[in-house]
């Protein structure tokens, strides 16, 4: 394939010490040779080595900026082309000043995962290795970079990979029984067809039992926290995150708007959300703010339920009880540290197989006991297996429940003794759909998008 040579901005704009501007493509160390000087020309230099000097304008010889140039040469660079990066002052004008020299000078700009959509195209990396860069710059915890960097070592593409040959395998069986009938045992071949199948089915399985706690190690554990005014939502928001990110006053009905923060709750990122107090109310902006909580509720992967303990339960609570039931909740009873006067065996009789935390925001008491219920409620230890492959990408996850649907009905078909061709059919469909996963059956169109919810310069 041939490819221009793009450019483009690395490192995240802004003020910082440093800043990378990556160049890759055949004339990649050309292009950068004719703005730089040092004690020899790039041309020159040995691969992989980073070289002391300064850039200047070709046009008119002006000084532009003091870096040091790394010269990586194909086919050991990320994208398998020749890739020069230049390490500049970290300052917007300085990297805007390089980058549009390089461009000048015979370069383009990069779209946006261009470089990491090469190293797909040369054969780098596989799609869904190529999937996980993104997800290992996103990682929110520890665990959840682990996953993505599993996958882009190539650990989940290694098992469809193992898959697919099993696939490939019992279609072979088929072709040689259809080109030589007369040395075949009919249920010879339906047996070894029936367990290659589900050896692949059963692997498929494990890996969509790991899809839920991957796409939540990917995209964070939407957690909505409720309750009625002056419980202590806001407060247990910043208890958390561990910042004053809400406003905690004795005023009923302070938060008024919904409060998004992110935090990373042993291991298990929480996409948390502090809502308005849910209540009936005539005030207009407080009545626009308890809608927007309802209507957030309804998509949260977690509720949080505050009751306060030194109050007893009101039509409100009994109202969030209810817009919180088929959800899965964690029920907090706030302000422990103050005289009882909430009916806990009411609450349990509406919730009475969810955790109940016993917290004082003020004291700051029982958080650890919430992040430990949290962890437990939706990993239950299993996240820290280091052997497992999770599956974490909506697209992935698709697949392989299409993939296993077709090996379903490639068994019902050797159980209903079809004729071998038959099934043959539901074989190949699920082989082809393993593929889509690493890439290796798949259109252009798809990759685009793919390629297009990247950063530039990645």
């Amino acid at each position: 394939m041939n490819f221009d040579t793009i450019a483009a901005v690395a490192t995240p704009m802004g003020e910082g010490g440093v800043a990378i501007i990556r160049v890759s493509g055949p004339e990649a160390i050309e292009v950068v040779d004719k703005i730089y000087r040092g004690k020899k020309t790039l041309s020159t230099v040995d691969s992989h080595t980073i070289n002391y000097g300064h850039l200047r304008n070709p046009q008119t010889g002006d000084l532009v900026e003091e870096v040091l140039v790394s010269v990586m040469r194909a086919p050991r660079t990320f994208t398998r082309e020749d890739v020069v990066e230049v390490n500049c002052h970290g300052g917007i004008v300085s990297v805007e000043r390089v980058l549009e020299l390089i461009l000048e000078n015979g370069a383009r700009l990069a779209e946006p995962g261009e470089f990491t959509k090469r190293a797909f195209l040369n054969g780098r990396v596989d799609l869904s290795q190529a999937e996980a860069v993104i997800d290992l710059i996103r990682a929110k915890t520890d665990r959840a970079m682990k996953v993505a960097l599993n996958q882009v070592e190539g650990k989940l593409s290694r098992l469809i990979r193992s898959l697919r040959q099993n696939l490939i395998e019992a279609m072979a069986h088929i072709e040689v029984t259809l080109d030589y009938p007369e040395h075949d045992v009919e249920d010879v071949t339906q047996k070894l067809l029936r367990d290659k199948c589900l050896e692949v089915k059963a692997e498929i399985g494990r890996l969509l039992q790991t899809a839920r706690q991957g796409k939540i190690l990917r995209e964070g554990l939407s957690t909505a926290i409720i309750g009625r005014p002056n419980v202590g939502k806001s407060s247990l928001l910043n208890s958390l995150v561990q910042e004053e990110k809400a406003i905690v006053t004795d005023v009923a009905g302070t938060t008024r708007d919904v409060i998004e923060e992110f935090v990373n709750v042993r291991g298990v990122p929480l996409r948390l959300i502090d809502t308005a107090g849910i209540r009936e109310t005539e005030d207009i902006v407080e009545k626009i703010g308890v809608e927007k909580s309802r209507q957030l509720l309804q998509k949260a992967d977690l509720v949080l339920l505050v009751l306060n303990y030194n109050e007893q339960l009101t039509e409100d609570d009994y109202r969030i009880f209810e817009a919180a039931k088929g959800f899965e909740v964690i029920l907090i009873i706030n302000k422990f540290d103050l005289p009882q006067r909430i009916d806990l065996e009411e609450v349990k009789r509406h919730f009475p197989n969810q955790p109940l935390i016993m917290t004082s925001a003020k004291e700051e008491t029982g958080i650890d006991l919430l992040e430990k219920a949290i962890a437990d409620l939706f990993f239950s230890g299993r996240v820290q297996q280091d052997d497992l492959t999770y599956v974490s990408n909506a697209r992935h996850i698709q697949l392989l429940r299409q993939a296993e649907q077709a090996i379903d009905d490639a068994v019902n078909g050797i159980e209903d003794r079809m004729p071998v061709d038959m099934v043959q059919i539901d074989i190949k469909k699920a082989w082809e759909l393993l593929g889509e996963v690493i890439g290796e059956s798949v259109g252009e169109d798809l990759i685009d998008q793919i390629f297009s919810q990247f950063c530039l310069g990645k």
